[in-house]
């Protein structure tokens, strides 16, 4: 149904720099089509995604599109749940609503058996973290620190830190 991938976006901004504001424009209601279409397809929400966490990336905001990256990121493929947390880690920020959303979505992945998932999951949650994630995704944390996954392990130390300049009771 929705043809126009990342690259054509990128080949579009580059062939419309004089008009970059007017292509931009019409890009991302060819978005908000693709994320509001009756097509229920993982696939095409998670190209959308992509499309918007380019967009974040070249100073575009994309706050509207929130609720939209949390769909993707509770999608069940990998691939499609990569882009999410992509998207999420680009475009979130201390004051994005949907955060609290991704609580339970962290606490299921962070039991994924999947260490790829998991490192997702937590990747996310150091690029996103807010003082309530970290209240509440703390004990979460720490027992992913005993996994007996080394890539585990490491990430899970690594956002210790970052938990701990959110909420410094944890270290308590």
């Amino acid at each position: 149904m929705f043809e126009k991938t990342l690259s054509d976006l990128v080949k579009g901004l580059r062939s419309n720099k004089r008009r970059e504001a007017e292509f931009v424009s019409k890009c991302i209601a060819e978005i908000k089509d693709e994320l509001s279409s009756k097509d229920k397809s993982h696939h095409v929400k998670a190209n959308a995604v992509l499309k918007l966490a380019y967009l974040q990336m070249l100073g575009y905001d994309m706050q509207w599109a929130s609720f939209h990256i949390v769909e993707v990121m509770s999608s069940p493929g990998f691939a499609h749940k990569r882009l999410g947390y992509l998207g999420a880690s680009v475009s979130f920020h201390d004051e994005t609503e949907v955060v609290l959303l991704c609580t339970n979505m962290f606490k299921k992945d962070f039991g994924d058996a999947n260490p790829y998932v998991v490192g997702l999951a937590i990747n996310c949650l150091a690029n996103i973290c807010t003082t309530d994630l970290a209240r509440d995704l703390v004990s979460d944390v720490v027992q992913l620190m005993t996994s007996n996954r080394a890539y585990v392990r490491k990430k899970a130390v690594l956002v210790m830190y970052k938990i701990f300049l959110k909420f410094p009771d944890a270290l308590r």
